[in-house]
């Protein structure tokens, strides 16, 4: 028998290991999100067509993205989730990679669909794996840093779109696909992680070397639409996404102000990019929303509710700031977009009044990510938590598809009157209204989460006594609270 010590090595290191691939792999699918919307400019010339018809296809693929997530999630409640994984992380690769050979409109949107499809498995059914890893005490902090990889994700997608696709759009494809093999060839030696693992009510079934059984049927759907809690969690990414959704076009606004200086398409393009990702930066800082949301949270089961509407609802007028503040660039001298932008920061007033905007800005709305993350865990038992943030995520890709496809529209109406940049600020700027209801929601969250948690908490302790699923199938209200 090897020792005590060993063990405990080679099993901490495994799981740091597993938790190592998980997070890099929910990066890299956001990095596939975010790649196309940067490059609309040379793709939309490339395939003939204009650059709203690429926002269609992002557009469509949020929405393919988010309805296979939802069968992805049932399939991965119900089975072993590490093969569901496997197979959704290799179609997104395959996807990406099918983008580059494309010659067409109607050839690049089937090589997106592609990828949209298995994109829908990684979010929701590692979302599962890592709820399992984490205890209701930290899950704000953790889940903060899950949704950080997300956020750095789709940063990188803008960031790489941009400093590689700027000459050849197919570039990024090319290095995307690759890296999405070598991340489906590392799942292989992920651990296998345990369904329930990380709650203490179940603590005394793996204490006796038995597991949590207990899996998702059909039966359980009206229990998990009852809870009301889960309803305002799902319901808000409908308007939080509207919002959300509109701002994958900032490159673009970006872009249009450098052109407006006088910069060339490829340098703008670029300019756009790394303006893009350094006003994003303050999406770090979900990890500061995440601690508040634990703390608020031991004293206040609706704490984790309110820290999100107050980080939503607050961040809205430094958004329409942010759109209308000037970026006074140098004249075009053809130094590199990451070191122009980065000398001038300090020395354009402008510039800089727009970076602190955007970082307070992305500061306070980066509070929903790991609370909206934790709560579905929070009022949720195991076996239910993938299929809730899948149906979540299926709203979200409606409210984002409608927010990114809408904006094109609302863009090219407004330009009949104001041209680029100001058709663009202000479109943007209209689309912010939409968080409003979202922090009204979550509001209406903060009131019923309590009573929710108090009935899972139940719920679970019953199961731990009463292994059986069978027994505690006859036992389980129909409305989801504990027997």
């Amino acid at each position: 028998m090897a020792p005590a010590g060993a063990r405990w090595l080679g099993v901490n290191v495994h799981r740091v290991y597993s938790v190592v691939v998980f997070i890099i792999l929910a990066s890299l699918d956001n990095v596939a999100i975010g790649l196309v919307p940067p490059l609309y400019t040379p793709i939309s010339r490339s395939l003939g067509v204009g650059e709203g018809a690429l926002g269609v296809v992002t557009a469509i693929s949020y929405l393919v993205t988010a309805v296979a997530a939802v069968a992805w999630a049932y399939a991965g409640d119900r089975t072993d989730r590490k093969p569901v994984l496997m197979i959704g992380t290799l179609l997104w690769a395959a996807g990406t990679w099918a983008t580059v050979l494309t010659s067409g409109y109607w050839g690049f949107l089937g090589a997106q669909l592609l990828a949209a499809l298995g994109l829908g498995a990684v979010g929701s059914v590692g979302f599962s794996v890592v709820s399992d890893l984490i205890s209701p005490r930290r899950r704000g902090l953790v889940m903060s840093l899950w949704g950080l990889s997300q956020g750095v994700g789709t940063l990188a997608g803008v960031l790489v779109a941009s400093q590689l696709g700027g000459r050849d759009w197919r570039t990024p494809f090319y290095v995307l696909a690759g890296l999405g093999v070598a991340a489906g060839i590392a799942y292989f030696t992920t651990a296998d992680i345990r369904r329930g693992q990380s709650e203490p009510d179940l603590a005394a079934v793996f204490a006796a070397g038995e597991e949590y059984e207990h899996r998702i049927s059909r039966d359980d759907l009206p229990r998990i639409a009852a809870r009301r809690t889960n309803v305002w969690l799902v319901m808000q990414g409908l308007t939080a996404q509207a919002a959300f959704g509109s701002l994958v076009w900032l490159p673009r606004l970006f872009q249009a102000k450098a052109q407006a200086q006088g910069y060339d398409e490829q340098s703008a393009i670029a300019i756009g990019g790394v303006l893009a990702t350094l006003f994003q930066l303050g999406g770090v800082l979900s990890i500061v929303g995440g601690l508040i949301g634990d703390r608020w949270q031991r004293r206040d089961l609706g704490g984790r509710a309110k820290v999100a509407a107050i980080g939503i609802l607050a961040g809205v007028p430094l958004y329409v700031l942010l759109f209308f503040a000037p970026l006074t660039l140098p004249p075009p001298s053809g130094r590199p977009a990451a070191a122009l932008v980065l000398g001038s920061l300090f020395t354009s007033p402008g510039l800089l009044g727009a970076f602190l905007l955007a970082l307070v800005a992305l500061a306070l709305t980066s509070a929903n990510s790991p609370n909206w993350f934790a709560l579905i865990a929070d009022v949720n038992p195991p076996e239910h938590r993938g299929t809730v943030y899948s149906m979540g995520n299926l709203v979200n890709g409606v409210g984002r598809a409608a927010g990114n496809g809408v904006v094109g529209a609302v863009f090219a109406a407004l330009a009949r009157s104001f041209p680029p940049p100001a058709n663009l600020a202000i479109g943007l700027a209209a689309f912010q209204v939409f968080f409003i209801p979202t922090g009204v929601m979550y509001w209406l969250a903060a009131r019923t989460a309590p009573a929710d948690i108090t009935a899972v908490h139940a719920l679970l302790r019953a199961r731990a006594a009463a292994p059986d699923p069978a027994e505690l199938t006859s036992r389980t209200p129909s409305d989801g609270s504990a027997p």
